[in-house]
Order: structure tokens, then sequence, then C-alpha cells
């Protein structure tokens, strides 16, 4: 297996059931306050594929992702991290409900890492899937590898 036959590279909260971001490496925060918008920059691990016979370790199709929340605003981040990571445990969508003016639907994501939590409350989100999937033995790409820190939506192929 030496492709990953990507699905789509723009997923959304309607995806959410499918999805998953355990152990997803953070590479940053950006919020885009005149837009309404928070930007998250990470690897998400599309894949996790189990050793071989023969083999220990697993490995993981691992890509760079621009996630943005939209119509974001209740931001709470809470993180301690004593070797400057963020890996994410598991991404919760909860307490669906109106927005104030009744046109749309909302949530509140929290994101429980192994560091501490974060929560914002949003309309949805999207997933700008950057590069096709890399097959390797780390979770998370390293930073020159994935381009260093990038909040870009575009697909760029190889």
């Amino acid at each position: 297996m030496h492709t990953y036959e990507l699905e789509k590279n723009i997923w959304s909260e309607k995806d959410f059931s499918i999805m998953g971001w355990h152990d997803s490496k953070i590479w940053g925060f950006l919020a885009d306050t005149e837009n309404f918008e928070f930007m998250i920059d990470l690897d998400y691990i599309f894949q996790w594929i189990h050793p071989r016979e023969g083999e220990t370790y697993f490995k993981f199709w691992v890509a760079p992702v621009t996630m943005v929340f939209e119509n974001a605003y209740d931001i709470l981040l809470d993180i301690e991290s004593r070797q400057g990571e963020l890996e994410v445990a598991d991404l919760h969508m909860v307490n669906e409900r109106k927005t104030k003016n009744g046109r749309f639907d909302e949530h509140d994501f929290r994101f429980d890492y192994q560091e501490g939590k974060f929560k914002i409350s949003a309309t949805g989100f999207k997933m700008y899937v950057r590069t096709a999937p890399i097959l390797q033995s780390r979770k998370a790409l390293n930073y020159k590898l994935r381009g260093g820190i990038d909040f870009s939506r575009e697909y760029r192929s190889s």
C-alpha cells in the first residue's frame, strides 16, 4: 500500500460521525475575528495501519490540515504542556441549539487533550486537507515535511 485514496479534501461537521482526531498533533491556533473564524493547524491521522506479521509498530497515513470553525465564539483554552506539544485525545460535538437569531444550528466543540482542554462554540467547521496523506511510522509529520505552520485552505498535490 503506497498511496492513500483520499475520499475528499474538504471535510465538515456533517462528516463528524466517521472522523476521529485521536493522537492528532496541534501545531497552531489563529483567530480571524474579522470573519468570525477560529483556525487550527494540525496533523490529521486518516488511517492507522496495524503491524504486519513480523512487525511491531503501527504505521499511519497522516496529512497536514487546516480546521476552520465558522461563526466561532466563546473560546476556552486550558492547556498545560511541559514538553510544548499538544496532542488530541478526543473531539466532542455537543449541545446542539439554534443561534440567537434562530436561523442556524450551532454546537459546542470540545477537544480533550493529553495536556488540557479546548472548547469553542460555532455553527460548524470545515477541515481542509492541504496535501496527500503520507505513510509513516510516526503519528505526526515533522516541521519541514509538513511545510511549517500553515493556515491555508488549498490542496497542493506533490
